[in-house]
């Protein structure tokens, strides 16, 4: 170790020699001592080498631009807009402003030798005149070996780009890109690609200066290799709507469109990944990327070409992500024959045994995104090369070894297992999502349920969650919670999952669970039995609105018909300061679902009547907030069901008949525009006057006093009204009320 650093002190030292030829040599012996040396990087870096490079890359920036001319035996040096009067000297030509230029005449040349920087001196020296401009090679020359050599200390470990970034290596380079010579500015993007591509680096530092944009869409004509860097730095930085905004206001797609029919293959194929990432989940992009011409062609026409078998595999499968995003922002149909016959078979075809594992990988998850939302596609993918048959092959890696030669084959299969797995998941999860035959398909490939059941207790989060996404996906047929689901308890690893995990994998495993806890379902009892209320009461009061909704959602699943014991428990578990809290929560699903729970808890004469008798002054003071509030018409229809359902009770109905408030707003929402809340206040009415065959004399003394009240209020003549209603069902509820009268 002592040697090693020994050497790189060396190294470093001879960044400070006075002799500017011995600092451009040691500067190219580091150069060729770093490659491969991921050690020597680390010991250069610790050494300091990293400051004095940018500080010998910034100095040869703040100098390069210099103009003279000779006027008789007087030279007149600008420097930067500043003058330096000058005077010849025998061979020196000396400066003021302890400025010393070592030179000679030839002929009408003015030849100097190098630059080097000695406290307060500037010896120049390779500065050429021609004419009357002085042109700067050598400091050039080093500038750009400085670069090289900070891209290759770049290239080491991700601990070597956190110093270089630490170090502002970024702002040198990006200042760099104002310097008129080529070399220099390609070596900048180079080593700027380097930097930018790792995942340690912060991409905001290229958004930071709102020139720094404009500039490299203004480099991107200059070279082949320009338009290569430039389209990798666009792509890795791209990580938001807002970079996609950014690059799109500044006319990314105009300026990289014709790279697509570029002679170099990297060019073409830098333009095409750049075009994924600016299009995915961007409807503005997409929308005009399907507008955009090519050499005569529109640009989906030119990623349809691109599919084609004999194209380089890494091309057919960034030209379908390209179409995948620009269908999904609905830039293109999910009918389209470029969609149909081009960019799903193509993405299938890379899902095959002859793929690459990572091609594999990617092209089951860009399989799953097309189609995640088009049942047509859904079934078309399913039909196609026996895909459901050929993604249970995923679940085959590592492979079983039997020879020391293969160690090299586990370890790249044991990298890609986890990816493998996950993407199954994924495409069985996107394929199954609608379709019943397509689910039973799923669930009787080899070991699938097994697989799934697995995959929920894998070390993997991406694997447990790909898994329950899956799991979610199958568990809306109601044959597979029948019976697949039954026959492999699905339910413990599932609750298991609950226990602790991260929120994206609580949101869908507790989607799940609503699932397994609907009245069908053989995994309700056990489920029930397992203790889940009180996990359930405790998603109510997540921050995230996903886990709120799916807390309540379950428990309203799980209080459907239920007993009085699940519906006390549930009740006791959740407390009524959390569910009148939820009742005002300000995210609308979490307030439907909630409504959805206590209609499903007030159902059935005698639970209705325990409820109201302990919570009803909660319950109707909530209710009427919400029929006062600016609610949809869903909110306002599922509180009327509400009260509909108290209606009903045999002592609930009271809290109703007593509160003329409450008889008012049914009264107007009987006359509502809307026949959804007609009808819902029109059940309220009708359940208040009903009057059971064979009750007692009291009861049809209380009945007939309800009636009596409410035509006093004018509730008859509304019903009479709605018996001419033109919504059927309307109509008929409020003829069937007026029969109660006439009872």
């Amino acid at each position: 170790m002592q040697e090693v650093t020994a050497t790189s002190r060396h190294y470093v030292d001879r960044l400070f020699h006075p002799d500017p030829q011995k600092v451009l040599q040691g500067v190219i012996d580091m150069k060729n001592a770093v490659i491969g040396n991921n050690k020597q990087k680390a010991n250069l870096i610790v050494l300091g080498a990293v400051p004095r490079l940018l500080y010998l890359l910034q100095q040869g920036l703040s100098s390069s631009e210099l103009k003279t001319e000779v006027l008789g035996s007087e030279l007149r040096t600008e420097v930067l807009g500043s003058e330096l009067r000058t005077e010849v000297l025998g061979s020196e030509l000396r400066t003021e402003g302890a400025v010393v230029l070592r030179t000679e005449v030839l002929g009408s040349e003015l030849r100097t030798e190098g630059v080097v920087v000695l406290g307060s001196e500037l010896r120049t020296e390779c500065v050429v005149l021609l004419g009357s401009e002085l042109r700067t090679e050598g400091a050039v020359v080093l500038r750009t070996e400085c670069v090289v050599v900070l891209g290759s200390l770049a290239m080491g470990t991700e601990n070597n780009i956190k110093s270089l970034v630490d170090c502002h290596i970024i702002p040198a380079l990006l200042q760099g890109l104002v310097c008129p010579d080529l070399i220099f500015i390609e070596a900048c993007l180079r080593c700027l690609r380097t930097v930018f591509i790792s995942p340690v680096t912060p991409v905001q530092l290229l958004y930071t200066d709102p020139t720094v944009i404009p500039h490299l869409m203004s480099l991107l004509s200059r070279s082949p290799r320009t338009q290569d860097y430039i389209t990798q730095i666009f792509s890795h930085c791209c990580k938001t709507p807002e970079h996609q905004t950014v690059l799109f206001n500044h006319g990314a797609i105009q300026n990289i469109a014709p790279m697509l029919i570029s002679l170099s293959y990297k060019v073409r194929m830098q333009a095409l990944k750049c075009f994924s990432v600016l299009a995915y989940e961007n409807t503005q992009v997409s929308m005009t990327l399907v507008n955009v011409l090519v050499d005569g062609d529109l640009l989906s026409q030119v990623f349809v070409r691109m599919l084609q078998r004999d194209l380089p595999i890494e091309m057919q499968l960034t030209a379908a992500k390209c179409l995948t995003y620009m269908c999904r922002a609905g830039a293109i149909r999910t009918d389209d024959r470029c969609i149909v016959l081009k960019t799903l078979p193509c993405l299938v075809r890379m899902c095959s045994k002859e793929r690459l594992l990572e091609e594999r990988v990617e092209g089951a998850e860009t399989l799953a995104y097309l189609m995640e939302p088009d049942v047509e596609l859904q079934r078309i993918a399913s039909v196609t090369d026996h895909l459901v048959a050929m993604l249970a092959d995923y679940f085959k890696y590592p492979s079983s070894v039997s020879a020391i030669t293969d160690i090299k084959r586990l370890d790249h299969d044991l990298k890609h297992a986890h990816e493998l797995r996950q993407a199954a998941f994924k495409l069985y999860a996107s394929l199954g999502s609608n379709d019943e035959d397509i689910r039973k398909k799923i669930t009787e490939t080899e070991n699938m349920m097994d697989r799934i059941v697995s995959g929920l207790s894998e070390s993997s989060i991406k694997v447990r969650l790909a898994a329950v996404r899956c799991l979610h996906s199958l568990s809306r047929s109601v044959q597979q919670l029948r019976t697949s689901f039954h026959d492999h308890a699905v339910w413990k690893p599932l609750m298991k999952l609950l226990q602790n995990a991260p929120d994206e994998v609580l949101v869908m495993a507790s989607s799940t669970l609503c699932n397994l806890l609907l009245e069908f379902s053989p995994s309700k009892e056990p489920i029930l039995e397992s203790g889940v209320v009180e996990l359930l009461c405790s998603l109510t009061q997540s921050d995230s609105p996903a886990l709120r909704v799916n807390g309540i959602w379950a428990l309203m699943n799980m209080a459907f018909q239920a007993d009085q014991k699940v519906k006390g428990e549930i009740v006791r578990a959740l407390g009524t300061e959390q569910l009148f809290r939820l009742l005002s929560d300000p995210d609308t699903n979490v307030l439907m679902k909630t409504l959805g729970l206590l209609r499903n808890l007030l159902s059935t004469r005698p639970h209705i009547d325990q409820i109201m008798s302990s919570h009803g002054k909660q319950i109707m003071q909530a209710v009427t907030l919400i029929l006062e509030g600016e609610h949809s018409i869903e909110v306002k229809e599922q509180t009327l069901c509400i009260l509909a359902n108290i209606a009903d009770g045999n002592t609930a109905k009271e809290l109703i008949m007593t509160n003329d408030d409450i008889l008012q707003k049914i009264k107007y929402y009987m006359g509502h525009s809307n026949a959804k809340l007609q009808l819902a206040a029109t059940f309220c009415i009708s359940n208040l006057i009903w009057n059971e065959e064979g009750s007692e004399a009291d009861a049809m003394t209380g009945c007939q006093e309800r009636q009596d009240k409410l035509r006093e209020l004018g509730f008859v003549d509304i019903l009479h009204k709605l018996t001419q209603a033109l919504d059927p069902n309307l109509c008929e509820r409020a003829k069937t009320a007026m029969q109660h009268y006439l009872a």
